[in-house]
C-alpha cells in the first residue's frame, strides 16, 4: 500500500528488472537473452515448419499437438522477452498502463494455454497405450484439431476476469514494479487501493489452472506406466516410454518453476525473477532441443526441411 496523499493517478509503470546489475552486466545478460530468444523462436518455428511440409505428420495427432505447442512458445517467449530485452538496453524506459496489462493479459494466457496443452498431449499419450484399437476414431485429425482449438479458447479465456479487476484498481505514485514482466505480485503492490481480494481472485485461478491440469496429466501416466508394466515385451514397454519422456521433461521443468511463484510463493526478489526468467525463456528454448533430440521422426522430418527433400 502506498501513502494515501500521493494520489496522482498512474498511466505509465517503469518495470525495474534486475536494478543491482552494472551496465556490462545487463549488456551481457541481454545478448545472453537474445541469443536464448532467437534461438528459442528458430527451433520452435523449425518443428511448426516440418509439421506443415511432412504429410506424414499432419496425419498424426501426436505431431499436431506438437506443431501447435511450438507455436505456443513462440507466443508465450514473445509475450516478454523483447520488452525486457529492451528494458536491459535502456533502464526507466516506461511502458503505458495499457501495454502493461495487454503484456500481463498474453503472459498469463499464453501460460494457461501451455498447461492444456501440456493437458491435452498426456491424453494423447494416454490414448494411443491404452486405446490402441479406439486411438484413430478418439484422436483421429479433426477431434484433434479441435482439441487444439478448445485449449487455445480456453486459455485465453480463463484470466480475463482476474486480469480486468485488476486492472481496475487504483495505482498511485511511485509508479515503478520491482520485476521485468507486468506480473499480479508487483502490480499488486502499487496499488493505493484495497486489492487483497482482487489479488486472492487471480491466485484462486491460477491455482485452479495449475493444479487441475497437474493432476489431469499425473492420472494419464498413471494409467499409461500400468500398462505399460503390463506389456510382455521389454522392447514394447522401452518404446512405449521412449515416447512419453520427452513430454514428461516438458512438464516436470514447467510446472516446477511456475508452482514455485504461483502455487507455493516462497521466491521473491532476485530469486523469483530467476525463476520467473527460467520458465518464460528457459522452457521455450528447451522444448525443440528435447522434443527433436529424442524423437527420431521428428529428426527426420527436420532433416529433411533443412535439405528440401519431401
Amino acid at each position: 500500500m502506498h501513502p494515501t496523499n500521493s494520489t496522482t493517478p498512474v498511466t505509465h509503470f517503469i518495470l525495474l528488472g534486475f536494478p543491482s546489475l552494472g551496465r556490462q552486466s545487463r549488456t551481457l545478460l541481454c545478448a545472453l537473452l537474445s541469443l536464448a530468444y532467437a534461438a528459442t523462436v528458430v527451433g520452435n518455428f523449425g518443428i511448426v515448419w516440418a509439421v506443415l511440409r511432412d504429410p506424414r505428420l499432419q496425419r498424426l495427432p501426436m505431431y499436431i499437438l506438437l506443431g501447435s505447442f511450438s507455436w505456443l512458445e513462440i507466443c508465450y517467449v514473445t509475450a516478454t522477452a523483447p520488452r525486457m530485452l529492451c528494458d536491459l538496453l535502456h533502464p526507466g524506459l516506461p511502458i503505458s498502463f495499457h501495454a502493461c496489462f495487454l503484456q500481463f493479459y498474453f503472459f498469463f494466457s499464453t501460460g494457461a494455454t501451455e498447461c492444456l496443452f501440456l493437458a491435452a498431449m498426456a491424453l494423447d499419450r494416454y490414448l494411443a497405450i491404452c486405446q490402441p484399437l479406439r486411438y484413430p476414431v478418439l484422436m483421429s485429425p479433426p477431434l484433434c484439431w479441435t482439441l487444439v482449438a478448445s485449449c487455445w479458447l480456453v486459455g485465453f479465456l480463463w484470466f480475463i476476469a482476474p486480469i480486468g479487476l485488476i486492472s481496475r484498481l487504483s495505482f498511485c505514485s511511485p509508479d515503478t514494479l520491482d520485476h521485468f514482466v507486468c506480473d499480479p505480485g508487483p502490480l499488486l503492490a502499487a496499488s493505493c487501493s484495497p486489492a487483497h481480494w482482487a489479488g486472492q481472485f487471480c491466485a484462486n485461478m491460477a491455482s485452479l489452472m495449475l493444479f487441475t491440469t497437474i493432476s489431469f496429466i499425473l492420472a494419464s501416466y498413471g494409467l499409461v506406466l500400468r500398462a505399460v508394466l503390463r506389456l510382455p515385451s521389454g522392447a514394447g514397454r522401452h518404446k512405449a516410454f521412449s515416447t512419453c519422456t520427452s513430454h514428461l521433461v516438458i512438464v516436470g521443468l514447467y510446472y516446477g518453476s511456475v508452482m514455485v511463484n504461483y502455487a507455493i510463493p516462497t521466491a521473491s526478489g532476485t530469486s523469483g525473477k530467476v525463476v520467473t526468467l527460467f520458465y518464460t525463456v528457459g522452457t521455450p528454448l528447451l522444448n525443440p532441443l528435447i522434443y527433436s533430440l529424442r524423437n527420431k521422426e521428428m529428426k527426420e522430418a527436420l532433416r529433411r526441411t533443412l535439405l528440401g527433400e519431401r
